[in-house]
């Protein structure tokens, strides 16, 4: 009777209740994935080919690295984990390679779940709030989307959860592992090249942390105030930069012409604004490329696209319109609210900048980073109206 007693005091039901519900909404996903196949992209292919040479050069990277060293910008480097995993699928499974990466980008999918859980717990949510989120997370279009997709997607995205996951570590112990905090860098550099702004949020955070004038959450609002409203200008600044001082080179010349053609979403004109004509127009540009990182709908979308993805922006919206009136509630939940709006942001710019693709493919790594701040703004609320 004592045995039981004490297996019964171990075992959190609750918080087994909520792995249940990570488990069946992950094969729910699954099943939507397994069913609707793999997709190869251009991108797809151009990894298949690099994998095949890593495969005929035994796995030697360095060797790799150097291969057709003039015609790859950013450097191979930045896509050695994606590359790496493509070849260990063809050489382990052969012409069924693409149905194994597929598998593989699903366990990501599920350990980023479990991450999402693993996260909102070590803040002290409610396990009935966070599994209030997972409805959401399953009809979420881009969970719907990318998974299945034969790129770097998924396994990014995986990491961006993870270095969530660390940094509410780093502000709960307000201690660093400087093991786990380099080997997330590394390995999301070697996956993406466009991994910068994940990283430099990290350092960021990392330094703004430790000032004690952060610890309100009145104060970690003016500061994501003044980020948020000097993007556009820090946009035009480097773009005038490049423009003056780099546009000789292929590819800062295709940065700055497009925005000289008035280009808002790529491929998509019907987004697209007149031509510039003076500094105001080109701030303009910026602007409507930032909201539209975060645009729920598009011209080719079906009306119960646009449905769920109104309702997925307009929860965020209003967890952070909660977390803004209410906040403050513990340092930890202010700190992760903090690290997410800052990642979304410098994210959304660095696109912006570069390039918003025509199915929005960038904005799925911080989809569920994003998502974490409704059972946040939840928990908030309940603490505020002193709702046990």
């Amino acid at each position: 009777m004592l045995m039981i007693d004490l297996i019964f005091k171990k075992f959190n039901f609750k918080v087994s209740y909520l792995y249940l519900i990570i488990f069946l909404s992950f094969i729910v996903i699954s099943y939507y994935h397994l069913n609707s196949g793999f997709y190869m992209s251009p991108d797809s292919n151009r990894f298949s080919r690099w994998a095949d040479e890593l495969i005929r050069l035994d796995f030697n990277f360095y060797n790799f690295y150097s291969i057709e060293k003039d015609f790859h910008r950013p450097h191979l480097f930045f896509f050695s984990v994606p590359v790496l995993l493509i070849a260990i699928c063809k050489l382990i499974f052969f012409n069924e390679w693409q149905f194994a990466f597929l598998v593989l980008n699903l366990i990501f999918l599920f350990f980023s779940l479990l991450y999402f859980v693993k996260s909102l717990l070590l803040i002290g949510i409610r396990p009935i709030l966070i599994s209030l989120a997972f409805p959401l997370i399953i009809i979420s279009v881009d969970i719907l989307t990318w998974p299945r997709y034969i790129l770097s997607d998924m396994n990014y995205a995986f990491l961006v959860i993870l270095a969530v996951y660390f940094m509410i570590k780093v502000s709960i112990r307000n201690e660093i592992n400087y093991v786990e905090f380099f080997s997330i860098i590394f390995l999301l550099l070697a996956t993406r090249p466009s991994s910068l702004p994940v990283i430099f949020v990290i350092i960021l955070f990392v330094i703004v942390s430790r000032f004690q004038i952060f610890a309100k959450q009145k104060n970690l609002l003016v500061f994501i105030s003044i980020i948020l409203f000097s993007i556009t200008f820090l946009l035009f600044l480097a773009y005038f930069i490049l423009e003056l001082n780099f546009n000789h080179y292929g590819k800062v010349k295709f940065i700055t012409d497009m925005v000289k053609l008035g280009m808002i979403v790529h491929d998509r004109p019907e987004t697209w604004i007149d031509v510039p004509t003076n500094y105001i127009d080109v701030l303009h540009i910026y602007f409507l490329r930032l909201i539209n990182f975060f645009n729920p709908y598009a011209s080719t979308f079906s009306v119960f696209h646009i449905f769920l993805n109104i309702i997925q922006i307009v929860l965020i919206l209003l967890s952070v319109l909660i977390w803004s009136i209410f906040g403050g509630d513990t340092k930890i939940k202010d700190h992760t609210f903090f690290f997410i709006l800052l990642l979304s942001f410098f994210i959304a710019a660095f696109h912006s900048f570069i390039l918003i693709d025509y199915d929005w493919r960038y904005r799925f790594p911080i989809i569920l980073p994003l998502i974490m701040l409704i059972p946040i703004s939840l928990e908030i609320t309940l603490k505020k109206l002193k709702i046990i």
